[in-house]
Order: structure tokens, then C-alpha cells, then sequence
């Protein structure tokens, strides 16, 4: 069992519990162990746009000093979270200066050697495609699954490095491990809105109908992300209304939840309650046919 320090962060520990259940149990499955940080604390939501903003970065370099006092590296699920520390880290790791000034302030000592990864780097570097396809129980055989990245997850490909921001690959590569289609669609890496559904709910729910719209009308039976920010605004417009349902929602999973369903995992570990268009009576039929 190999062991990774693991940050939540506020919306797994909230909002996003099935997500953070389903990671938690699909990497445990894997014989990975997600060894949360015991002392963690928002790493800040957003990052700084100003370059000089050495006040907007001690939430996170708290968080990068916590991990580095616990290993090497730290995993994070939540696009957000692993998005703010991996951009902190690179800018800490680039400008000694400003990474002396946060150390003053804080009083904590951070040696900016921390590796931010997300668990799909775990996922591909670590374990495997392979490795992963052999431990599929329930091969998604006939499910139609379209990948979404969105916007935090890629990008700027300097500082985040994870795949390449306009053909990105990896989650692609995942579906098919699990023995699901990767259905391509043109709105894979735009963006559904982030936190424009706090402020101009409209703009997000324009623009996450036509990315729904757009994955349907390319076949998905089901939308995959990594992002809890993206889950919501994709799945918030299909929720039931008083004009009832529509007929043709496209259920918004995360990939930990997908792969729970291939690996055999139980239907607890999937962590779907509470999520607005229902995934559960459509992936029920590969449980049905293991």
C-alpha cells in the first residue's frame, strides 16, 4: 500500500463528500492510501491574479508547508484546490523573494519543495492504464461517457503541466480503461462559468446548458469531470423544476465515481446522493450485467 498525502480541501469536506468518498475508496481499491493532512485549511478558492500579491498566497503556502512537513508530495482531487497549489508551488519554487516574504510573515519555514499532483497523475505516472483496465470488475462496455476538463484543470499549461491544455488526453485515456467509449465533443475544455453562478447565475447556466447540450448531441449517455465547481454548474440547469423534468439530462459524475462503478466497488462507495440529475438507474445496468 503506497502512501500519498492527500488535501481535500473545504468542498469535499462539504458539497462535494461523494466525490471525496468515491477517491478515498477507489484509491484504497488501487492499494494507494490518501493520508489527509491533519492541521489543513482552505487553500483560498482562487488564484491571485496580481503577480505581487504575496498576502493572497499565505493560504496556500500553509497548506504546501503542512504537506511538506508530512512527505515529498501532496494529491489533491478537487480541480480547484489542486489548480491554487499547484500554481503557488511553481510561483514559490520560481521567486525565492516572494517565498522569504510569505516565510516572514507566516513564521513557518517552506522549503517550496512540495510536488502538487492530482490523483489522475497518480492514476496514469504512478499506476497505469493497464494496471488500472486488470482491476475492472464491471468493464463500462456501451457507455458513452464524454470527458470535461474545463478550465482549471489545464491551464496555463506553464505552471500546471498536467496534459496538453487543447488536446488534452488523460481522462480520455481513463474512460477507455474502464472500458467505456470517450465520446469527443467541441466543448470539452470551455468554460461552464466557475464562480459566475454565485454572481451572474445566468451566464453560468447559458453556458452550461450548451456544454450539456453539446456532449448529448455527440451521443454521451454520461458527462465525466474533475471539478466539484463543474459538477454543480453542469448538473444545477437539469434539476428538477416545477415544469417537471426534461427527459433528455445527461447525468455530471466525477471519474472516482465512474471508476468505482468499474472496480466492483459498492454502491455506498459511489457517493451519488444528493446530486441533481440521478446517475445511479443508468449505471445500475453494468451491476446488472457483471
Amino acid at each position: 500500500m503506497r502512501k500519498i498525502s492527500y488535501y481535500p480541501g473545504c468542498t469535499l469536506s462539504t458539497k462535494g463528500k461523494g466525490y471525496d468518498r468515491s477517491g478515498r475508496a477507489v484509491a484504497a481499491a488501487l492499494e494507494v492510501e490518501l493520508e489527509e493532512l491533519t492541521d489543513w485549511q482552505c487553500c483560498g478558492a482562487t488564484f491571485p491574479l496580481a503577480t505581487d500579491n504575496s498576502m493572497a498566497l499565505l493560504a496556500p503556502t500553509r497548506v504546501l508547508y503542512q504537506a511538506e512537513q508530512a512527505g515529498d508530495r501532496v494529491a489533491a482531487l478537487c480541480a480547484i484546490c489542486y489548480h491554487v497549489l499547484k500554481r503557488t508551488q511553481t510561483v514559490l519554487e520560481r521567486d525565492s523573494a516572494m517565498r522569504e516574504r510569505i516565510n516572514w510573515f507566516t513564521e513557518q519555514e517552506y522549503g517550496g519543495r512540495v510536488e502538487v499532483v492530482h490523483l489522475l497523475e497518480v492514476l496514469r505516472d504512478d499506476i497505469g492504464w493497464e494496471t488500472i483496465a486488470r482491476k475492472v470488475v464491471r468493464p463500462l462496455t456501451g457507455l458513452r461517457a464524454a470527458p470535461y476538463y474545463g478550465c482549471l484543470l489545464l491551464r496555463p499549461y506553464d505552471e500546471i503541466g498536467l496534459d496538453d491544455p487543447e488536446a488534452p488526453t488523460i481522462l480520455h485515456d481513463l474512460i477507455r480503461a474502464l472500458g467505456a467509449e470517450a465520446v469527443d465533443f467541441p466543448y470539452s475544455i470551455e468554460c461552464c462559468g466557475s464562480y459566475l453562478t454565485v454572481k451572474e447565475p445566468v451566464v453560468s447556466e447559458t453556458l452550461s446548458r450548451e456544454i450539456v447540450a453539446s456532449a448529448r448531441a455527440h451521443g454521451a449517455q454520461v458527462i465525466v469531470t474533475a471539478c466539484p465547481l463543474c459538477q454543480f454548474n453542469l448538473d444545477w440547469p437539469q434539476r428538477e423544476t416545477a415544469f417537471g423534468r426534461s427527459g433528455d439530462e445527461v447525468p455530471i459524475v466525477y471519474f472516482t465515481q465512474l471508476m468505482a462503478v468499474a472496480l466492483g466497488l459498492p454502491e455506498e462507495d459511489w457517493g451519488m446522493d444528493g446530486m441533481y440529475t440521478d446517475p445511479r438507474p443508468l449505471l445500475r445496468k453494468w451491476v446488472k450485467e457483471e
